[in-house]
């Protein structure tokens, strides 16, 4: 948006208070107030009462992808801005190259690529077998062009590919700078909002995990959804982080294939062993609840002598360093094991990351286990949060778990003790509470 000086004419990105030209007060209107007197930025519409508003759940567009759908809510809503985030090369263009595809069999739809030129998305569109005569490709890093053909053309949906790489109105400063990135984020929400189509907006994240630049437009958007994953693996998560239109209690598993992006319709039995687990030592499963569905995986431990005579190793992949660490000290305050001459590696298998706290009891298990040489019996499922005193504390969705071990056929679940509703659960599984570290080693034989 730009804003005019009406006693001069001078033009400023920004509302300022007086004119840098001729020093008038308070004289700065957008273009759009001066367009229309009256100031009304629309005036073909008027307030509505809410019970004359109407929606429709089918009116939203299917991306014909399971898990972004289900991220989504159900699908894109007409005129709602979603922001895209992930690490370059991690595959956003991938996949919304494959939804943009699917989109267009209701609609045109606007691909606007800044970063590619329209060959290089024709040669990746070959090799995943990707053709529609509805999906237009603009290469360019010119927004008033893009807006003009976003305009002429009318699709059901847009997607900015990436807003970093754009120009926007102000040539005077940089592409990718905050101003920038601002200033488009409000230009794509607006057009967005007033004809109705669905803008998708690709954004990069700095190495702490946030979004760099797009952080200062959060707030305009509907959506804001990281794809999430490691070069080194397979696997890539699409987790919302704010969903006016959905919940944000849910995740999306894709992996990399060379076909493109395939989803992972049973993530516990691509991240954990159906019927039982391993014969190995230091290895445990657990089951974790990532958003509201849950997901067995299994965590790795090794425990060996320390060779470096300094300081032990510690090292975890998949799992929470902090967290780790302080379970290590409660198992050498409550348990007396003195792990300190002692290197200890962690790893949850498939690339897997696990976040909360209902896993502890897995990862003082598998430590125990490696550490004592000894085999966690097969079919095992273990759940439970550890508290300081080293007592095994209640988790949420203690029934959806122990379910979900039980159709991967597992045939023994490690509870809490103390978790609500546990008495009334009937499943063929056999269930083992435990209140305490020392009862759940007694129970796996870890002594």
């Amino acid at each position: 948006m730009a804003y005019k000086c009406n006693n001069c004419g001078y033009t400023s990105i920004e509302w300022l208070g007086r004119c840098p030209k001729c020093g008038e007060w308070d004289a700065f209107k957008d273009n759009e107030s001066l367009n229309d007197p009256k100031g009304n930025k629309d005036p073909d519409k008027s307030p509505t009462p809410l019970s004359k508003i109407s929606f429709d759940p089918k009116e939203r567009i299917p991306t014909s992808i399971g898990e972004l759908d289900r991220v989504l809510g159900g699908g894109l809503i007409p005129g709602s801005v979603i922001l895209l985030g992930g690490a370059p090369g991690i595959g956003k263009s991938t996949l919304l190259l494959q939804a943009a595809t699917n989109i267009s069999r209701e609609g045109k739809v606007l691909y606007i690529s800044g970063e590619e030129s329209s060959k290089q998305l024709k040669m990746r569109a070959e090799r995943l077998n990707l053709s529609s005569d509805d999906l237009f490709i603009f290469s360019g890093g010119n927004l008033k062009k893009a807006l003009h053909h976003l305009k002429e053309m009318d699709p059901v949906c847009v997607i900015v590919d990436s807003i970093q790489s754009l120009q926007g109105p102000d040539s005077s400063t940089s592409v990718g700078s905050t101003k920038q990135v601002r200033e488009l984020g409000r230009e794509f929400t607006k057009l967005g909002k007033k004809k109705d189509t669905a803008v998708i907006l690709i954004g990069h994240i700095t190495k702490s995990g946030d979004f760099s630049g797009p952080k200062t437009i959060e707030h305009l958007v509907d959506t804001t959804i990281y794809f999430e994953g490691k070069r080194d693996s397979n696997v890539r998560l699409l987790r919302p982080d704010k969903n006016r239109f959905g919940s944000t209690r849910l995740l999306g598993l894709f992996k990399m294939t060379e076909n493109g992006l395939e989803e992972i319709l049973n993530p516990s039995q691509f991240f954990a062993k159906k019927n039982g687990g391993t014969d190995q030592k230091g290895t445990t499963t657990v089951c974790t609840v990532e958003g509201s569905r849950p997901i067995l995986a299994e965590i790795q431990a090794l425990v060996t002598p320390s060779n470096f005579g300094g300081s032990p190793q510690r090292r975890t992949t998949g799992l929470d360093y902090n967290r780790t660490s302080l379970l290590l000290a409660v198992i050498q305050k409550q348990l007396g094991l003195n792990l300190q001459e002692f290197d200890i590696y962690l790893n949850v298998v498939g690339g897997f990351k696990i976040g909360e706290t209902a896993a502890d009891l897995g990862i003082v298990t598998a430590i125990l286990s490696s550490a004592n040489e000894v085999q966690i019996p097969r079919r095992t499922v273990i759940i439970g949060e550890v508290g300081l005193s080293g007592e095994v504390r209640p988790v949420k969705s203690l029934g959806s778990r122990v379910n979900e071990a039980e159709k991967l056929g597992y045939t023994k679940a490690l509870v809490p003790e103390d978790n609500a509703g546990i008495e009334q659960m009937n499943p063929k599984l056999d269930l083992h509470p435990v209140h305490d570290l020392p009862a759940a080693m007694n129970k796996l034989n870890l002594n």
